[in-house]
């Protein structure tokens, strides 16, 4: 049976086709799953409960053509609710006493590349999904606004305003940080002034 085939017995409610049309999407699942959770335990337990309500939840999807879309919105769903019931932590404060305090240059790529993840993780929930099906699934535009159902001018939008305010995070990080080493020792005046 081809994918679509298998995805109307799903629908009826055949088990056996259930498990093996989830089976074809398992990999793209984890990869978005992954992207959101940011560990395995918390993405498998994410595909594990998105298993579980496509289950129950089958006879909702009115075209079998559109089963990879549906599932795939099932586990986003799934991730943001996970996700609010975690706590949030900003690590900014560490990580910048951590680059005032001599690390090397791969640890401040690694420390900035571990920031920025956690930075995606604090956008609001539909400028961080744009971001992260763009970004970390190499999703275009338009496959974004068919998953979301929302129109292409949206997801430009979310996408704009997004990156924006990960930018202006990302200035401010680079100010604290700047105030910081140049503390007591007039690093940052002599620099403003050789600047004017």
């Amino acid at each position: 049976m081809n994918k679509e085939e298998l995805a109307k017995a799903a629908i009826k409610g055949d088990e056996e086709a259930f498990l093996q049309r989830v089976e074809l999407d398992k990999h793209q699942m984890y990869g978005i799953a992954y992207s959101y959770m940011r560990n395995e335990t918390d993405a498998l337990e994410a595909l594990q409960e998105t298993v579980c309500r496509m289950w129950t939840k089958r006879r909702d999807v009115r075209e079998p053509r559109f089963f990879t879309t549906w599932s795939i919105r099932t586990l986003i769903r799934v991730c943001m609710d996970a996700r609010k019931k975690q706590t949030r932590e900003r690590p900014t404060e560490a990580i910048a006493q951590q680059y005032g305090n001599g690390m090397k240059a791969d640890d401040v790529d690694a420390a900035a590349r571990l920031d920025m993840a956690a930075r995606v993780k604090l956008l609001p929930a539909n400028y961080r999904m744009v971001i992260t099906l763009k970004y970390y699934r190499d999703m275009t535009i338009t496959e974004i606004a068919e998953l979301l159902e929302k129109p292409d001018g949206t997801i430009r939008t979310w996408l704009n305003k997004g990156l924006k305010c990960l930018r202006a995070d990302m200035t401010e990080m680079k100010e604290e940080i700047w105030d910081e080493r140049g503390k007591g020792t007039g690093l940052r005046d002599s620099q403003s002034k050789a600047a004017e």
